[in-house]
């Protein structure tokens, strides 16, 4: 099971894409003592890998306590951060800290293409630079990217470069349209999706590092297709065995379903998320649409959210589905 929590909506960047819409920090962010406790409900509720993330979680001063007390409690702490404050020191406080990974984007071998997407000059070169840090200081990490029309057709270069700067995985993001998302129009088309998936699969094949579509649960039933091993079970987790805790305590069935459940200052999160109707609903699984009579909707339950942000009812069908 597995819980992000954006600690802050700080940013230093102006990605296209946010689905935060971060950039300035707001007064209401859980307080210390608060996050501590949301941490401690965590546990109690079962999850196993807290991602910590924002915003740019670098920039709330008390990440590292954060992090030595999500291990504390028996969690995996990982991180997902644009990597551009990350310099040795950072990269040692984290390690020391108890972080188990970094996961760092990057979203172009081109750093024009980058630093244009994630609207920072240089965004690129200090997020290679955090990669290096981290690697020196002996600190997993692995790169993340959104796919968008800008870069669908550089995925497997990206991946090349994942392998030859040392990363332990490359997750590959396809875009939901949600927050600055939703003005962006850069979905790639359903036949540019499909045809990704299938080389992601292809490209695992090749490779030593673990690829890992996100926010593409056709992948899961696709692999089995492929007869291409994966240690996957289920495409879409919202609500199932994921959920996102927003930084004033707001909790989502996951970062790109903007539907709160609850707040964790008004109800301990361990109780909303065994109890909470939207969460049934989810684990039910009883979609309508293509969805709902489809032989793969155990394995893959399609993007809850992508169908939320076209139909307005996140039970109906996923519109990029590739069956």
């Amino acid at each position: 099971m597995i819980i992000s929590w954006n600690i802050t909506k700080a940013c230093q960047l102006k990605c296209l894409h946010c689905y935060r819409d971060a950039g300035t920090k707001e007064a209401d962010e859980l307080t210390p003592a608060e996050g501590k406790e949301l941490i401690d409900e965590i546990a109690l509720a079962g999850f196993k890998i807290l991602i910590i993330s924002g915003g740019e979680p670098l920039m709330r001063p008390d990440v590292y306590d954060l992090i030595a007390h999500a291990r504390s409690k028996g969690l995996r702490p990982v991180l997902g951060t644009n990597g551009c404050m990350i310099d040795r020191t950072v990269a040692r406080k984290l390690k020391e800290a108890g972080l188990t990974r970094a996961g760092i984007s990057l979203d172009s071998t081109d750093a024009a293409v980058h630093d244009n997407f994630r609207q920072y000059p240089g965004a690129w070169q200090e997020s290679l630079a955090g990669m290096k840090a981290c690697l020196d200081e002996g600190l997993d990490f692995q790169i993340h990217t959104t796919v968008t029309t800008y870069n669908y057709q550089n995925v497997e270069k990206i991946t090349d470069l994942a392998v030859t700067l040392g990363a332990k995985a490359h997750h590959i993001f396809f875009l939901v349209p949600t927050g600055r998302g939703k003005d962006l129009e850069a979905l790639i088309p359903s036949h540019a999706y499909q045809a990704l998936l299938k080389k992601i699969m292809h490209k695992q094949r090749a490779v030593s590092i673990e690829l890992k579509p996100v926010c593409a649960p056709q992948f899961v039933p696709l692999a089995q297709d492929m007869h291409q091993p994966t240690r996957f079970q289920r495409g879409c987790l919202a609500g199932v065995s994921y959920c996102c805790i927003l930084p004033n305590g707001d909790v989502h069935p996951c970062p790109y379903f903007p539907i709160k459940v609850g707040n964790t200052r008004a109800q301990k999160f361990s109780a909303l998320w065994k109890s909470h109707p939207l969460f049934k609903e989810l684990r039910d699984g009883e979609y309508s649409g293509n969805c709902g009579g489809c032989l793969h909707k155990t394995t893959c339950g399609g993007c809850r959210a992508r169908a939320y942000a076209a139909t307005g009812n996140y039970m109906d069908f996923d519109p990029e589905c590739i069956y």
